[in-house]
């Protein structure tokens, strides 16, 4: 699931920072009355950014977003704090590497906001939106990287597949890679419309009924695919969680089945100890590095998802530093 399903929400709904009181709430012990350091992972249009350092005065917050655009969007947004902001044109698996040029080797809190902005789906026609016809591009950061048509019109059949079923969980991926390769031998796909219209030929219409808009999992595996989504996050998590000081926080919003688990599983992994189980006592610097401060997934409220319908697929996970690693 991703903020896609949502496209046709109130205008209103658009910049409303996804589930802000509570991630506020939980990064406030580490922020508050100090100077602290927040790295917002992806900063988007900075809507979180903006309400965390109104908040404290005294934070400083480092900003990654893959997308230039964004980037010059959220600076302006955040112009009345442009000397206490250092914006990155970064993927967020760099996240040490960044903290490590700028001589931050510890930080006190750490936000991810994952899936597509408000800008890509919004504001831009680059092929995220399944509603209006543009390039099938999909490219987060335009500078680089292959596009969604290099994808479809490219990857062989099981590999194309692949993508649709684990990155979309999309039932009819064999169907849909098989029709695509069909339709390619005689012509390359460019432009969205032109990939709507072979879903909505492919995909049964019995199961729009209860799986909403045919294109909806393919755009979202797509996105994934073209942006090596999944394999940031795999890279980043470690990252962001060595980087947190003790007493530190780290604040993740997933929209994906599959980003959720795996922030479960690093959260998890780093919440246990690891002295062996038969010892009487903890062995010295074996102890869990994370609490975690959130029971499960945390969703929207119905009162959210009323105002703000990108909310719906959300699960918040968030877990606090309480020793240094080994």
């Amino acid at each position: 699931m991703t903020h896609h399903d949502h496209e046709d929400g109130p205008a209103g709904a658009r910049h409303v920072p996804v589930a802000l009181p509570r991630v506020a709430e939980l990064l406030r012990p580490a922020l508050a009355d100090r100077r602290a350091v927040l790295v917002d992972a992806t900063l988007g249009l900075g809507g979180h950014a903006s309400a965390l350092l109104a908040e404290h005065p005294r934070l400083t917050l480092v900003g990654l977003d893959r997308d230039p655009e964004a980037l010059e969007m959220a600076r302006r947004r955040l112009a009345a704090h442009a000397d206490r902001i250092r914006l990155v044109h970064a993927v967020y698996d760099r996240i040490a590497d960044v903290l490590g040029e700028l001589g931050l080797p510890r930080v006190d809190g750490v936000l991810f906001d994952l899936g597509v902005s408000s800008l890509q789906l919004d504001v831009t026609d680059r092929g995220f939106s399944y509603a209006r016809d543009a390039d099938l591009d999909m490219r987060m950061d335009p500078t680089t990287g292959i596009t969604a048509a290099e994808v479809l019109n490219t990857y062989p059949v099981p590999e194309l597949a692949r993508v649709l079923r684990e990155y979309g969980e999309e039932r009819f991926a064999n169907r849909i890679a098989s029709a695509v390769a069909r339709r390619r031998a005689k012509a390359p796909l460019r432009r969205s419309s032109e990939l709507v219209e072979l879903l909505y030929e492919v995909v049964p219409a019995a199961s729009r009924r209860t799986g909403g808009h045919p294109a909806k999992r393919t755009f979202q595996a797509l996105r994934i695919e073209v942006n090596g989504e999944l394999d940031a996050l795999r890279a980043a998590l470690p990252a962001a969680i060595d980087a947190l000081a003790v007493g530190g926080r780290i604040v993740v919003l997933a929209y994906h089945s599959l980003e959720d688990r795996m922030v479960k599983r690093e959260f998890a992994a780093r919440a246990r100890s690891r002295t062996p189980q038969d010892l009487p006592v903890e062995l010295p610097g074996h102890g869990p590095e994370l609490r975690l401060l959130t029971r499960g997934a945390e969703q929207a409220s119905e009162e959210e998802i009323r105002d703000n319908p990108r909310a719906a697929p959300v699960r918040l996970r968030a877990a606090e530093r309480i020793r240094e690693a080994a």
